[in-house]
């Protein structure tokens, strides 16, 4: 039996040269996916592919604003068809944490019977199989905003604590002079103390204590690195919490999806037309 085959596709990608990056514009189909060897395992078996994303238009840094992430998801929406076109693929995988894209590539991959999975939506779920609460740390007030928006258009609002903001915003022109998070990840990969990291664990222990979290959601990909070490020192700490990062609940989520022979409801995204229409959609 074949292996299920899966692309994972980046939000957005930046110009060779810009200065803002937080992983290679091209390489390996390992180097386009950030903190690679913390979802390795996920990968094993299945084919994949990845691809860098559509070229950023909305500026050459990475995404914070609202504008910023409808217009990284009308790029992103482009290449989920254009692949799905392609026939090769049973799954695709949106790499990302703000989610850009993907209730419309979702319709978009059901038309072509591709399932679509994507980081904050597989998370939230996951989230609520492993307890009642969870809450979310996030890197910055803009940011916050984006993931505020997917617990309520998810509807996990009862489900989600809060999010605590841990104020190490994304490289970009606005946040000059800020702390780099690239800085902060190698010194924790170095054993040595990051800023961030002690930011995120002091959050992540007022999530629990103040409010309730059951489990922790990271909610920018460019905070999933932390996933492992902040896990440890929770458990250190006597904490028996899980922390989710998005690449792995996605990556998760689209396989169990091609084992149930499952993508969407076609009444939550019918096709066009319908084979048949109700009279009152609940909303």
């Amino acid at each position: 039996m074949s292996k299920p085959r899966l692309l994972l596709v980046n939000a957005f990608q930046l110009s060779p040269n810009a200065g803002y990056g937080l992983r290679p514009a091209t390489g390996t189909r390992e180097a386009l996916v950030m903190d690679y060897a913390n979802v390795a395992r996920h990968l094993e078996d299945v084919e994949w592919d990845a691809h860098p994303g559509a070229l950023a238009t909305h500026g050459d840094h990475p995404v914070e604003m609202r504008e910023e992430f409808l217009i990284v998801a009308a790029n992103r929406i482009r290449v989920v068809r254009e692949a799905c076109a392609t026939g090769k693929y049973d799954a695709i995988v949106l790499l990302g944490g703000g989610d850009p894209g993907y209730l419309e590539s979702v319709e978009i991959g059901r038309r072509f019977g591709v399932a679509v999975t994507s980081c904050a939506h597989a998370q939230m779920h996951m989230a609520t199989m492993l307890g009642q609460y969870f809450g979310i740390i996030d890197i910055s007030e803009t940011h916050n905003a984006q993931m505020a928006n997917l617990v309520v258009q998810y509807r996990f609002t009862e489900h989600c604590t809060g999010i605590r903001n841990i104020d190490f915003p994304l490289p970009r022109p606005a946040n000059a002079g800020r702390p780099k998070i690239s800085d902060e990840r190698a010194c924790a990969l170095r054993g040595e103390p990051s800023a961030m990291l002690d930011a995120a664990f002091a959050a992540a222990e007022a999530a629990i204590e103040e409010d309730g979290a059951e489990s922790l959601i990271l909610g920018c990909s460019a905070a999933f690195w932390m996933r492992p070490f902040l896990e440890e020192r929770l458990r250190a700490a006597g904490w028996d919490v899980p922390v989710l990062e998005g690449f792995a609940c996605a990556i998760e989520m689209a396989k169990l999806l091609l084992r149930m022979r499952l993508t969407a409801s076609g009444l939550a995204f019918p096709m066009d037309p319908p084979r048949r229409s109700r009279r009152r959609k609940r909303v």
